[in-house]
């Protein structure tokens, strides 16, 4: 994999042939207290509670069960996010901007709620068709070793 890579710790659940679905306990990549680090774990605890379950390729052949480390590309989750949070913002402006210059406050209502739901359209679209490279996907890359059980008698 060419670049930076975020990665997580993640446990298999289901393993159907060269996809899994893992599951991980944190939400975001577990880098909050680091520099860089973007504070979303913060933000993901506050709306979503216990653990997340992801479709993630399992090119290595992990089983269910095992502790596995998952990665996706730094670059693709910049492009999900501008995909998911910049086209509707954009498709909301620039349709109000045309509406209005168009039709008054009225064109301007109906601009910014078409441009939306074209956004909205687009980015299903978009997020439906698979993207060329396998790197931008989530997948396993590697085995964890198994956590040694502590015992207090």
């Amino acid at each position: 994999m060419t670049g930076e890579a975020n990665t997580i710790q993640a446990v298999v659940r289901h393993v159907d042939g060269g996809q899994a679905t893992v599951e991980v306990a944190q939400g975001g990549c577990g880098r909050c207290h680091e520099d860089g680090g973007c504070g979303g774990q913060h933000l993901t605890q506050m709306f979503c509670g216990g653990p997340r379950h992801y479709h993630v390729d399992n090119a290595i052949g992990a089983e269910v069960g095992e502790r596995v480390l998952v990665a996706v590309s730094a670059g693709s989750l910049r492009r999900g996010a501008n995909l998911a949070y910049g086209l509707p913002i954009l498709g909301l402006i620039g349709g109000a901007l045309l509406g209005g210059q168009m039709f008054d406050d009225t064109g301007a209502m109906f601009g910014g709620a078409f441009g939306l739901i074209l956004a909205f359209v687009l980015v299903v679209r978009k997020s439906r068709r698979p993207a060329g490279n396998s790197d931008s996907h989530p997948h396993i890359i590697s085995r964890l070793p198994r956590k040694q059980e502590e015992c207090s008698q």
